[in-house]
């Protein structure tokens, strides 16, 4: 019988984090997505150094290679030719705001435009 309570226990304490998990949370604030979008543009210029600095090594290796090769005296074949290596420079972060700036500043012209093209030049 107490096999039996426990079960029970255990699975009413299931449904009730479960029923948790499910709630839906709350939209994230601006500065929050805003913290979100650095951070993406962060990892992704973190992914460029990376590739970067493997490049570089991948040179240095190729040339150590080379390097000693002939000194064995065994035949080197040339390195098929890549482009250099890219340095992505310092992190450097702009965010998007003043891009929803200048997107409505093209709305805000189209009445004007439309009223210029609605009224005809009149003929002298």
């Amino acid at each position: 019988m107490k096999a039996l309570h426990k079960l029970t226990l255990i699975s009413g304490l299931a449904l009730l984090c479960a029923g948790a998990a499910l709630a839906k949370l709350p939209a994230p604030s601006d500065d929050a997505k805003a913290k979100a979008a650095e951070a993406a543009a962060k990892a992704a210029w973190s992914g460029k150094v990376d590739g970067y600095l493997l490049c570089k090594s991948q040179d240095k290796v190729v040339a150590q290679h080379a390097k000693t090769a002939k000194a064995a005296g065994k035949e080197v074949k040339p390195a098929p030719a890549l482009p250099p290596c890219a340095d992505p420079g310092p992190f450097v972060y702009t965010p998007a705001a003043p891009a929803a700036a200048a997107a409505s500043a093209p709305v805000a012209a189209a009445p004007v435009a439309a009223a210029a093209t609605a009224a005809p030049a009149k003929k002298p």
